[in-house]
């Protein structure tokens, strides 16, 4: 399977030289990734950001300030980005990629969130993504926030750990759950994989998914990794649901 990941941007060209490109969102045939009216129609995050979770901020925004959000819940990671916010063109892509088998999106996500994350990466950081219960894993096949997280590792010349974090039980969807039911059923539910504790203790750790709502899998993952000894956590996610304006 790692080696087909690995081999997925020589076969992208060579199939995009004997079919035309499509567009991710629409299918219609691009000589790029995403046609123009889905470009303009996909709420890419630019300018300036919440330096926890990287949803857009406006006014008089300082380097570290963090939403409201942000600010009123704990976040145990110390810095976070994300690449558009979950709606739209934006929306269908990350359920495209999570639920209809969309590798294709792969590759291009990877250069989204490297862009993303360019100004919070350290030396010798270690990408990793939010981890499936194996149960999830078999139904669905793949790990979409590995994927997207090797590619973007792969671009930013970052080290990556497919298996850094376990679930340790199955937990049920957070769709629909407050944020305070959300928090609760990730507790002590992931952990580090012990065979990558000595990988991990005293470096920086990327942790990648592909959505951020309340926080609260991330937040997981993070404490995780902390208390393995991780010198520091950021998070980057491909999308970040937002409160509208």
């Amino acid at each position: 399977m790692s080696r087909l990941i690995a081999r997925g941007p020589i076969l992208q060209t060579f199939v995009h030289a004997v079919f035309p490109p499509e567009c991710l969102s629409c299918r219609t045939r691009v000589a790029s990734d995403v046609c123009g009216p889905c470009w303009r129609d996909t709420a890419f995050i630019t300018g300036d950001v919440c330096d926890a979770c990287g949803v857009p901020m406006h006014d008089d925004v300082q380097s570290g300030d963090r939403c409201d959000d942000c600010m009123s819940i704990a976040r145990p990671w110390f810095q976070g980005r994300a690449a558009l916010l979950y709606k739209d063109r934006g929306r269908a892509l990350v359920l495209a990629l999570k639920h209809s088998d969309r590798h294709d999106i792969v590759r291009p996500v990877g250069l989204w969130l490297a862009r993303a994350v360019k100004d919070i990466l350290r030396d010798d950081m270690l990408v990793a993504p939010v981890p499936l219960h194996w149960t999830r894993m078999v139904r669905r096949r793949y790990n979409q926030s590995s994927l997207i997280g090797q590619a973007m590792a792969r671009e930013v010349g970052a080290s990556f750990s497919a298996d850094l974090l376990m679930r340790t039980r199955a937990t049920v969807s957070l769709d629909g759950k407050s944020r305070e039911e959300r928090f609760a059923e990730l507790q002590g539910a992931i952990v580090v994989n012990p065979k990558r504790v000595g990988e991990m203790m005293g470096r920086s750790i990327l942790l990648v998914d592909d959505v951020m709502t309340s926080g609260a899998t991330l937040a997981a993952c993070a404490e995780a990794c902390l208390t393995s000894q991780a010198s520091e956590v950021c998070v980057v996610t491909l999308a970040r649901v937002a409160k509208d304006d």
